[in-house]
Order: C-alpha cells, then structure tokens, then sequence
C-alpha cells in the first residue's frame, strides 16, 4: 500500500476574500507562507518517500517551502490541478451570485453551478488517475503531495463512495495545509485514520 498525505496549499490573499481560485495563479500570502512552514516542522521526522506537487503556483511555492525543509525535491504534477471553475474565476461569492444567479442556486443546492471549465466528474477522474500513477511509482512508499481543496474533497467523496456535489453538503473543507491520509492499493483508494 502506498500512505498518501494530501496537504492542501498554504493561504492566498484570495482564500482569505473567498475568491474562486480554480486555475488562477495567485501566490500564497504571508500567513500562507508561514502555514507551509509549520507543517514542514510538524512533518520532520516522517519518513516520507517523495514529495508531489500541483503545478499552481500556490501549491508550488507551499511544496518548494516544504523541499527545502524536508531535503525532498518536488515533482510537479498536472493531475493535482485545482478544478477549472470556468467563468467564476477570480469572482467572490458575491460577486458569482450576482452575475450568474441560477447557476449559483444550482450551486448552493450542491448541483452544478459555472458553464465552463470542468465538472467535479472531470475532476475526479484526473485527481484519481493521478494518485494512482504516485501509488505505481512509490507502491510501499509515504508520499507527501501538495494540492487544492477541490482534489481533496473529491478525493474524499471517492472514499465515501458519494457524488462530489453530495459530498459538499457532509465532507467539510480542508484547513490551508491542512493533511488528508489516504492509502492506495491495487488501485483502490481509501481513507487512513
């Protein structure tokens, strides 16, 4: 079994308005900054085998903080995007709730809510093919691995064998480098206590 620890990025300026961030690049903020920091402290000692990053900026700059803590190289790795929130990036919930009223109640009702960009179905299957293809190269492996919010949650509603949108409604959001265990094997993906 290969132990994934799935650390959401550190803060950014846009976490803190509650932007959608989707593909956006914004670089993390000083509290983010220090966030990274304290979990590079907190995982020294762990043992782990490689360190996988998004290649967004801001997953990126927590996973190069952690590198040099941890003496691991990270590996940037497109799989581990944040979702692609189409028309709605950039834009606060207020903001997305006024110019696109109907797609924002399908939203809050868990459904789909932006036209363009990808659907948490999409998400998921790349989210997923991408953890199995780090299980594949570390299979006994404790792998460190940088990401988002949304391949977290969705990762989350794969172990609970629930829809994405579903899982919103009982899955709470991950803490700003906060850590999810999971546990990959033959394929399949659990989560670890």
């Amino acid at each position: 079994m290969t132990e994934l620890l799935l650390v959401r990025h550190g803060e950014t300026d846009w976490n803190a308005e509650q932007r959608f961030q989707g593909h956006a690049d914004p670089p993390l903020n000083e509290r983010g900054r220090g966030q990274a920091r304290e979990l590079a402290r907190q995982l020294r000692g762990a043992h782990l085998e490689a360190l996988y990053t998004s290649p967004l900026r801001r997953a990126a700059e927590t996973a190069a903080i952690l590198s040099v803590c941890l003496g691991l190289p990270a590996r940037p790795l497109g799989a581990l995007r944040e979702i692609d929130v189409g028309e709605w990036q950039g834009l606060t919930r207020t903001e997305v709730e006024e110019r696109f009223p109907e797609a924002f109640a399908r939203w809050l009702a868990f459904g789909p809510g932006w036209e363009a960009g990808e659907t948490y179905e999409q998400l998921g299957a790349r989210v997923l093919a991408g953890f199995r293809e780090i299980a594949a190269a570390h299979p006994r492996g404790r792998v460190l691995v940088v990401t988002h919010g949304g391949p977290l949650r969705s990762a989350l509603a794969v172990c609970a064998g629930v829809p994405y949108g579903v899982s919103r409604r009982h899955i709470d959001a991950v803490a700003n480098c906060g850590i999810v265990r999971l546990g990959v094997a033959d394929g399949t993906v659990r989560v670890l206590e």
